[in-house]
C-alpha cells in the first residue's frame, strides 16, 4: 500500500543519514550527529510501526511518538543552523560542486 507520509519520512530519514556521515565524517561532529541520526530515522521507523498495530490506540501512540521524534530532529537541525555548522557544511558542499 502507498503512502505518502511513509515514503516521504524514508525520504527524509535518507538524507538524516547523510546528514550524518558527513558530519562525523568531515566535520569530526560525533555527538549531535548520533542524536540527529536517532531521532531523524526512528521518525520513519515508527510510521511503518504503526502500519502493523495492534489496536487503535497502538496506532495513535506509534504516530505521536513519532510527532516527538520529529520534534526532537528539528531540535537538532536548529542548533546546527544557531552553531553556524550547518553553514560550513553548505560551503563545503558548494565548493565540491564548483570543482565539478
Amino acid at each position: 500500500m502507498d503512502s505518502i507520509l511513509r515514503d516521504k519520512s524514508y525520504t527524509f530519514a535518507i538524507s538524516i543519514v547523510k546528514l550524518a556521515q558527513f558530519l562525523q565524517k568531515e566535520q569530526k561532529e560525533f555527538v549531535i550527529s548520533n542524536q540527529i541520526l536517532k531521532s531523524g530515522t526512528s521518525t520513519g521507523a515508527l510510521i511503518r510501526e504503526a502500519e502493523f498495530a495492534q489496536s487503535q490506540a497502538d496506532y495513535i501512540n506509534k504516530f505521536y511518538i513519532s510527532l516527538k521524534e520529529a520534534n526532537e530532529t528539528n531540535y537538532w537541525l536548529n542548533l546546527l543552523k544557531d552553531t553556524d555548522i550547518l553553514i560550513e557544511i553548505i560551503l563545503q558542499v558548494w565548493k565540491k560542486i564548483i570543482k565539478n
